[in-house]
C-alpha cells in the first residue's frame, strides 16, 4: 500500500504480531547485556517469595521486543520502503509484569502519519504488548518511526 493509503487507517489497529515467548534464558541474557541483575529477574528461588511468584522480565526487555514483534506483525505495510529507523517514544507505561515463560504479542494502532519531506514519513503508533491469558497488558507505548520510500 502507499503511505496515503496507510494514512487513511489512522486510529485503527493496523497489525497484530505472532506470539513470542519470554524465556528465563532471554531474561538472563538481557541482565548480562544491561548489567541489571536485580534478583526479581534472575534468582528464581528468591523471586518465588515475591508477589509475582517467580522471575519477571525487565520492563526494558519487554520494550525492546517492539522490533522483533513488529517484524512478525501481519497487517498494513507500505510497499517499497527503502529504510526504516526508530525515532523514539513519547510515552511508555509498564502496566503488568511479564513472568518468565509467558508469551507476549503486540497490537499496533496507527495514531499519526506525516510526510516530513518528500519520501520521508514519520509514523506514530500506539503499541500494546499483550500477555497471553492475562487481563492487563505488559506495556503501552507511543512509538515513533521514520521510513523512506
Amino acid at each position: 500500500m502507499t503511505p496515503q493509503e496507510l494514512s487513511a487507517k489512522t486510529g485503527e489497529v493496523i497489525g497484530v504480531s505472532e506470539w513470542f515467548e519470554v524465556s528465563q534464558d532471554r531474561i538472563n541474557k538481557f541482565a548480562e547485556a544491561t548489567g541489571d541483575f536485580q534478583f526479581i529477574h534472575i534468582d528464581e528461588e528468591k523471586a518465588k517469595q515475591t508477589p509475582f511468584g517467580g522471575t519477571i522480565a525487565h520492563g526494558f526487555l519487554t520494550l525492546s521486543l517492539i522490533p522483533v514483534l513488529g517484524a512478525q506483525t501481519k497487517g498494513a505495510r507500505v510497499d517499497n520502503v527503502k529504510m526504516g529507523v526508530n525515532y523514539g517514544g513519547n510515552k511508555v507505561r509498564f502496566i503488568a509484569p511479564v513472568r518468565a515463560g509467558k508469551r507476549v504479542r503486540s497490537h499496533t494502532k496507527l495514531t499519526e502519519l506525516v510526510e516530513k519531506r518528500p519520501g520521508q514519513w514519520q509514523q506514530t503508533n500506539e503499541i500494546t504488548i499483550e500477555i497471553e491469558g492475562e487481563d492487563k497488558p505488559a506495556l503501552i507505548a507511543e512509538w515513533i518511526m521514520q521510513f523512506f520510500v
